[in-house]
């Protein structure tokens, strides 16, 4: 499966408060925050559902990874979104280990494997 996916009991604003005080633990700070629902909106486009997405970045991993290969980029930085599905709120991300294995790198393999683990741990902290 490419991403890792949670359920919470949590409100949207109480996963992004604790998602990102749990982040800082793991070094990552939140680079931007996108309320897709707002953005849409204020384009007159509306969107049924609330969705918030995370881009996340810690620079000593990123540094890591871009020096062994500039085309990491292209998945950087790490997206977590927080949204209603249902009437349940979710917690999602790509796993980091999905997106490297395009580029066909062990060494990136290993250190996008380390980096998901942290992200996987910092999503279930914050559920």
């Amino acid at each position: 499966m490419f991403h890792y996916t949670v359920d919470t009991n949590k409100s949207i604003e109480q996963v992004i408060a604790d998602l990102t005080e749990s982040l800082k633990t793991e070094k990552f700070g939140v680079l931007w925050h996108l309320d897709m629902k707002e953005k849409l909106h204020e384009k007159d486009v509306e969107l049924g559902m609330e969705y918030h997405i995370l881009e996340v970045c810690n620079p000593v991993e990123a540094q890591k990874v871009l020096s062994e290969n500039a085309l990491v980029g292209y998945f950087l930085p790490c997206k977590i979104a927080v949204y209603e599905e249902g009437g349940t709120i979710k917690i999602g991300m790509p796993k980091p280990t999905a997106l490297i294995g395009l580029v066909d790198n062990n060494e990136l393999m290993k250190l996008a494997g380390d980096i998901e683990q942290r992200l996987i741990s910092c999503v279930d902290m914050s559920r």
